[in-house]
C-alpha cells in the first residue's frame, strides 16, 4: 500500500469520527490504567460495568489498595481472569504509592514495570491519558492492518512498528482509536461489513462482503 492511499484512509476515518477515544469509562489516568489492566481478554462493556461500581467507592491507588485483593475481587468478579487481575492491581497500587507518589508515570519503562502492564497497556495509557502518538495493537488493529494492507505483519510487534513508520504524522495521535473502532464495528472478524465501510475502495482485501 502506498503513502497516498494510507493518507486517504486516515482522512476518511477522521472525517467520519473527528474525535475518537476509548470506550472504557474513566476520568483520571489512574482510572484508565486500572480499566486497561482489567480489559485484557475482556470486553470494554464488561469492564465498564465493574468499574462503574468500583470507582465511586475506590478510584485512587490508596483507596483500591485499602480494599485488598479479596475486597477488589468482589467488584471485578464478573471479569475474566479476575483473580490474577485483582492481585496485579493491588501490587500496582502499592508500587504507585511507594515509587510514584500515587501518580501514574508518564513514561513507558515505568509503566511496563507495573504488574499486569505490558507494551499494549502502556501504549494505551501513554496515548489516551498523556497524548503520546503511540499505537497499541490489539486483535482488532492486527486484523484491520493485515486485512486492509495498511500494515501487514506476522505478529503485533511487526504491525505496530509498521504503523508507526507508515501512519502519516497528522493522524498518528488518533490512529489507535480509529483502527480499533473500525475493527470492532465494521471490519469484524468473521464477516466484515464491507458495504458499510468508508474505506472499502481503498482496502486491499480480496474477499469483500456486501453487508
Amino acid at each position: 500500500m502506498n503513502a497516498e492511499k494510507r493518507q486517504q484512509i486516515f482522512a476518511r476515518l477522521q472525517a467520519e469520527n473527528p474525535h475518537p477515544t476509548t470506550e472504557l469509562n474513566y476520568s483520571t489516568p489512574f482510572e484508565l490504567l486500572i480499566a486497561v489492566i482489567l480489559s485484557a481478554q475482556a470486553t470494554d462493556v464488561g469492564v465498564n460495568k465493574a468499574t462503574d461500581k468500583l470507582y465511586p467507592v475506590a478510584n485512587t491507588p490508596q483507596a483500591i489498595y485499602d480494599l485488598g485483593v479479596e475486597g477488589l475481587k468482589s467488584y471485578i468478579k464478573t471479569i475474566g481472569l479476575f483473580n490474577s487481575k485483582a492481585e496485579n492491581v493491588i501490587k500496582t497500587c502499592r508500587i504507585l504509592l511507594d515509587q510514584h507518589n500515587g501518580e501514574v508515570p508518564d513514561n513507558r519503562i515505568a509503566l511496563e514495570a507495573l504488574p499486569g502492564v505490558g507494551r499494549k497497556t502502556a501504549n494505551v495509557v501513554l496515548n489516551t491519558a498523556f497524548g503520546h502518538p503511540t499505537i497499541a495493537v490489539d486483535t482488532h488493529i492486527f486484523r484491520v492492518s493485515n486485512r486492509t494492507g495498511l500494515a501487514k505483519g506476522k505478529n503485533v510487534d511487526e504491525v505496530e512498528q509498521k504503523l508507526l513508520r507508515h501512519v502519516p504524522k497528522l493522524y498518528k495521535q488518533d490512529a489507535h482509536h480509529w483502527l480499533i473502532l473500525h475493527g470492532r464495528y465494521i471490519c469484524i472478524a468473521r464477516k466484515p461489513r464491507c458495504g458499510a465501510c468508508v474505506i472499502e475502495d481503498l482496502c486491499d482485501f480480496k474477499d469483500k462482503q456486501e453487508i
